[in-house]
């Protein structure tokens, strides 16, 4: 299968090592070609996992028209504040029968389709977002990655709907046995574990945070006071995907630490925590958990609470904690179906758009 790779995150090196040792033909975008450098000549990527360290050869290049050339599917792992930017850039380049595949995507499907369709752009292509990034990765410098598991679930929308059996047969090309089927583009949204995970570990350890050189939320930052408020604010999503229609299994984050049935499958908690590369400093004010994970993801999800008629109390609280630790309207400014001009449409009207795509 030929793979396009887009972007130069943890996902992003991540997506590539897969990719090309699962023998996919490979090819990776970013728009800055200097940042490829470290890379060497050949290029050659370092990949750290359970099997050891070894050297892959990849192919790269930030002409995004070569590396789109005949892509059967196109990984995304990029933040979901890149999007905009992101579609204006596949427009000229899209073609009927594509896939793009956005890991997790905070309905970004939507602004995507939306964007390339306003850029005259009318392939008819699938939209795909699931509820995690498929690797517990981080880079150690601009040539390895380290990736501590693989997600062995990932439960999978697609927009438009019509396009599911076609766009979940190639994913399940190159993530084998991992994808799993959901009704369509929001309710994969509405998988996204990011939102639910990620503010309360910040926010409830915003002390300890901004004051040690390193800490790691999941280790000495996961403690019962926490794990009680994600218990809480999962119970509003999930409460949300059952007042629109969407069935179990609604994922529930309980399981990443309690079983074997979550996304990324056994004792994933524990491998994250014993690999020490989450022992990091981190910026409240500009990093992903912030900027993507409450200012787009838990926006929308207090924002598609108040669009379904259901409470989110906690959601809606550590957002505007949020906002006051980053001094921003966070509930006016983010990812809300209010600025995505869907709040005063019906339910039966946006799934309707969800099933069948944008004009």
């Amino acid at each position: 299968m030929k793979i396009t790779v887009m972007g130069g995150g943890n996902g992003s090196y991540a997506a590539v090592a897969d990719a090309v040792e699962a023998g996919h033909e490979v090819r990776w975008w970013r728009r800055d070609k200097a940042k490829f450098a470290p890379l060497g000549t050949p290029s050659k990527l370092t990949v750290t996992d359970h099997a050891g360290s070894r050297e892959i050869a990849v192919e790269t290049s930030d002409d995004l028209g070569w590396a789109m050339e005949g892509a059967d599917v196109i990984l995304a792992p990029t933040p979901a504040f890149a999007q905009e930017d992101m579609s204006q850039a596949l427009a000229p380049h899209l073609v009927d029968g594509q896939v793009i595949f956005l890991a997790p995507g905070s309905f970004g499907s939507w602004i995507m389709m939306e964007r390339v369709r306003k850029a005259g752009c009318t392939a008819d292509v699938a939209f795909c977002e699931t509820g995690t990034l498929p690797w517990l990765c981080r880079k150690k410098g601009e040539a390895e990655v380290r990736i501590t598991t693989r997600a062995s679930r990932l439960p999978t929308g697609v927009l438009p709907a019509r396009l599911t059996d076609m766009a979940l047969a190639k994913l399940s090309e190159v993530f084998p046995d991992a994808i799993e089927r959901c009704e369509d583009a929001l309710s994969g949204a509405l998988m996204n574990a990011g939102p639910i995970i990620h503010p309360p570990l910040i926010l409830m350890n915003a002390g300890p945070i901004q004051h040690f050189d390193g800490w790691d939320i999941h280790n000495e930052g996961t403690q019962p006071a926490i794990r009680a408020v994600h218990d809480k604010l999962d119970a509003e999503r999930m409460a949300i995907r059952e007042k629109l229609g969407y069935g179990a299994p609604h994922f529930p984050l309980a399981d990443h630490y309690n079983t074997s049935n979550w996304m990324y499958g056994n004792l994933a908690h524990d491998k994250l925590v014993d690999s020490g590369d989450w022992h990091e400093a981190l910026d409240l004010y500009d990093h992903r958990y912030m900027t993507e994970d409450i200012a787009v993801g838990l926006a929308l999800l207090v924002s598609v609470g108040q669009w379904a008629g259901v409470p989110t109390p906690v959601a809606s609280g550590l957002l505007a904690i949020a906002g006051a630790v980053t001094g921003r309207d966070l509930r006016g400014e983010g990812r809300t179906f209010e600025n995505l001009g869907l709040a005063e449409r019906s339910v039966a009207n946006v799934q309707q758009d969800l099933k069948e795509g944008l004009a």
